[in-house]
């Protein structure tokens, strides 16, 4: 990727899954991350703070992150949904409301760090 360093709003309510992920992605040289735990935060986030991608689980207390997805496509952040309900019906509704990927828990902290540099490449590449 270019000299430019990423910043990425994770919104995970798992205390676990946030540390590890976000211990994760902060080993990238090009990424910066923040964390929210809920729904609200994010929305708040969202309209203050300008980030580079959003990872979200999709049942975020309060606010789920398909219902935040219009306001990310809106500020043009492209989003991971994070999922553990393992249904096409989710997963093709995550892609039409806008998500840029859309993975199935559980996964590898390795993968989650490629499918967030690949949506910064497909980024770059249609700019």
């Amino acid at each position: 990727m270019e000299n430019k360093v990423f910043h990425i709003l994770l919104a995970e309510h798992s205390e676990l899954l946030r540390k590890v992920l976000k211990d994760r992605l902060d080993m990238e040289k090009d990424f910066k991350v923040s964390t929210v735990v809920d729904g609200l935060e994010l929305q708040s986030y969202m309209q203050e703070k300008m980030c580079d991608l959003i990872i979200a689980e999709e049942l975020l207390p309060f606010k789920s992150a398909f219902e935040l997805l219009k306001l990310a496509n809106d500020k043009q952040i492209p989003m991971i949904i994070i999922s553990d309900a393992d249904l096409e019906e989710k997963i093709l509704e995550a892609f039409s409301l806008g998500a840029a990927d859309f993975i199935d828990k559980p996964f590898s902290p390795n993968e989650m760090v490629a499918r967030a540099k690949n949506v910064f490449r497909k980024q770059s590449q249609s700019a």
